[in-house]
């Protein structure tokens, strides 16, 4: 089955082109576009796609915004965000707000073709910028950093470090899997280890409290 795909973004001609990629792969079915906020959720919830791409600044409802109801009300819809904005303050909410991944909008065509891919699998898909201003921003924290994670995550364990290292490089489960020489439904047992002990719902908040509290750094998955 082709992965059902929402395109939201207030710009017709980044619209128009994000749609003529995707139309010519057998792979994807473009079931919907919206131009703002308010839009976005009404096509979403009415086409119930599997991946809804959105761009984050928009008129009358923030993309952060979307993404937080979306995840309430249509929890089985995974968002990647596609966007210019690279800055903490746009990243963090939307990483916080439950986005499964985030890009920029210079990302090569067949590069986004595959986050879209691991996007509708649940899989967390980050640009290197992006993770970037995570990393930044777990380093600008400290030790001495306050807010609601300031005490202290449950301490996680080797293996799961390792798990939690690879997918913040954009690992898919099978992937992970390979590279430790376990299996996937290993792999997916130590993510919800991770989820627990970070108190997290997915893959892309896991990542980034990880960063936020000093448990990954870069090149923490080499």
């Amino acid at each position: 089955m082709p992965i059902r795909l929402v395109i939201v973004d207030d710009h017709p001609v980044v619209r128009d082109g994000l749609r003529g990629i995707f139309a010519g792969d057998d792979a994807f079915e473009v079931v919907g576009e919206a131009a703002d906020g308010p839009e976005a959720l009404v096509v979403a919830l009415r086409t119930a796609p599997d991946v809804v791409l959105l761009d984050l600044r928009m008129p009358k409802m923030s993309g952060a915004e979307v993404i937080r109801r979306l995840r309430e009300q249509a929890p089985g819809v995974h968002v990647l965000v596609l966007t210019t904005f690279d800055d903490d303050t746009d990243v963090l909410p939307a990483i916080e707000r439950g986005a499964t991944g985030y890009l920029l909008k210079d990302t090569p065509r067949a590069e986004l073709c595959r986050a879209v891919r691991a996007a509708a699998r649940g899989e967390t898909v980050l640009s290197a910028t992006v993770a970037g201003v995570l990393a930044d921003r777990a380093r600008a924290s400290g030790p001495h950093a306050t807010g609601p994670r300031a005490s202290g995550p449950r301490a996680l364990s080797r293996r799961e470090l390792e798990v939690l290292g690879l997918v913040a490089r954009g690992a898919t489960n099978r992937e992970v899997a390979s590279r430790l020489f376990v299996t996937e439904a290993t792999v997916k047992t130590h993510l919800l280890h991770v989820f627990a002990k970070l108190e997290v719902k997915d893959r892309a908040a896991a990542v980034a409290a990880a960063y936020e509290t000093g448990l990954l750094r870069p090149g923490a998955a080499d």
